[in-house]
């Protein structure tokens, strides 16, 4: 039997991606070349790991069962990976990043520079997903770090906090004049919301002291850009946090206003597996990402 690494990692790409095309480019390879090597793969194996259809791609109950064998393989080998690079005074080479939607188009470019600093040497991948893929892909060792919304209450990770950020309101501009509401007043308007599934929606409603569902007056959208175009069009009014202002308002015909204390508020900060062998170069890396969040602030200011 004749099973190599590429192999096992293009079948982690499937299994995750569930689709030939999509797990071809995660991998950067042609889809015929990963259709081919997962072949390969099934006849060392003398048994199929994949049903195909037209249009998606699942596992069989042997693939199942091959799955948590595969990473476990594939987890030990990028640790010893992540012991060569932990021997280094700092890190270097592949850093593995996700980033939660809310944060990663307004504070990525300022991190991406910061980090790539030469005496840094990173070759950095990120991955923007919701906080829960990026605490599993942690976990599965994927992701080296992401920057989520802390806390995330999982004792199998490290947080480190990177800073605080307000929530601040957007609503049309014909209300520019009048009083701020207050949580109570936000639950009688059409507030609208990111949809289920981002650490945001939830941090809003906890604000707004609504549980879910929601009125049916509240409506969701799958981004802040969207939600914010949505009251430039009168439809109602949402929360976004302060650092998507420069890029979200300005071309949105809105209004912005910032809530009486004690105002809504999130922290933002990175976490990381505690068994990483790199959680001492993740430690150092997170001062240079906050050095980072400090520079963006300044600027806003």
């Amino acid at each position: 039997m004749n099973i190599t690494l590429k192999q096992l990692r293009y079948f982690e790409a499937l299994a995750i991606h569930g689709h030939f095309g999509r797990a071809a480019s995660a991998s950067a390879i042609s889809q015929p070349a990963l259709s081919v090597q997962i072949r390969e793969l099934e006849t060392s194996l003398g048994a199929d790991l994949f049903e195909r259809s037209a249009r998606q791609v699942r596992l069989t109950n042997f693939g199942e069962e091959f799955a948590p064998r595969a990473r476990e393989i594939l987890q030990s080998v990028d640790d010893l990976s992540d012991l060569a690079r932990a021997a280094q005074s700092s890190l270097v080479g592949r850093l593995r990043i996700g980033v939660i939607p809310t944060v990663a188009p307004y504070f990525l470019p300022t991190v991406i520079n910061y980090l790539s600093q030469p005496h840094l040497a990173l070759d950095i991948h990120v991955r923007e997903t919701l906080t829960s893929n990026l605490l599993d892909e942690i976990r599965a060792g994927r992701l080296d770090t992401a920057i989520v919304a802390l806390p995330v209450s999982e004792p199998s990770l490290i947080e480190v906090a990177l800073f605080d950020e307000r929530f601040v309101l957007v609503r049309p501009p014909e209300d520019a004049d009048k009083p701020v509401p207050d949580a109570e007043a936000l639950r009688e308007m059409r507030l609208l919301l990111l949809e289920e599934g981002h650490c945001f929606r939830d941090q809003a409603l906890d604000f707004c002291n609504i549980r879910s569902p929601l009125p049916r007056e509240g409506l969701d959208g799958s981004s802040l850009s969207t939600l914010v175009q949505m009251v430039g069009a009168g439809i109602g009014v949402t929360l976004i946090p302060e650092m998507a202002l420069p890029v979200e308002t300005r071309s949105a015909d809105v209004s912005v206003a910032h809530f009486a204390a004690p105002q809504p508020r999130r922290t933002i900060g990175m976490v990381w597996r505690r068994t990483s062998p790199l959680a001492p170069q993740l430690e150092k890396l997170s001062k240079v990402v906050r050095e980072a969040a400090d520079a963006m602030r300044d600027g806003a200011g």
